[in-house]
């Protein structure tokens, strides 16, 4: 008798589920930019680092804003945090100006494809600044992160890389800094 009623509770939860109808893109095409969310757009423009510089984050080499909201568990040095305050603010006016560009060139394709004007000459031309400016883009940040590693101590990174909850294989992080 268990069996049944499980089996029917199974069976009216199944029937009763709604049916998967929403598509991916659905919603999308009431974006400003059909491509780039508003966050994105406000990442960009705020020259923040969406996660390009992961490369250098995750192996050894910290970012710059990271350091700066760990100066003080990280014991950097007034110098150290001057520099590091330059990076960032180097980082940040580099990353945001880039952002400004790949959003003006985003919103050129968006429109172009809206105005049925799109040629194959144009949409090349137009990929390719769109993946230059992302390849500037992304170097700004992980440049910045060389940078910034370069201004710590071996130490230093060892233990920014313990306060942000990354586990390495011994001796990974710290050979990048100062000695």
């Amino acid at each position: 008798m268990q069996s049944i009623i499980f089996a029917t509770l199974v069976f009216s939860f199944i029937t009763a589920a709604p049916a998967e109808t929403a598509q991916p893109y659905a919603g999308h095409e009431q974006r400003s930019l059909k491509a780039l969310s508003d966050e994105e757009i406000a990442d960009l423009r705020a020259g923040r680092g969406m996660g390009m510089a992961l490369a250098a984050e995750l192996n050894g080499y910290p970012g710059p804003l990271h350091v700066l909201e760990l100066a003080d568990e990280l014991a950097l040095s007034l110098d150290q945090r001057e520099e590091v305050e330059e990076i960032h603010a180097d980082m940040q006016a580099e990353a945001s100006a880039l952002g400004a560009l790949l959003i003006e060139q985003e919103a050129g394709l968006d429109r172009a494809f809206a105005e049925r004007t799109i040629t194959p000459a144009s949409l090349s031309a137009t990929l390719l600044e769109i993946g230059r400016l992302q390849a500037e883009l992304r170097a700004t940040h992980l440049r910045h992160h060389l940078t910034t590693a370069a201004a710590l101590t071996p130490e230093q990174i060892a233990h920014y890389a313990a306060l942000r909850g990354y586990s390495s294989p011994q001796g990974q992080h710290g050979q990048h800094g100062r000695h």
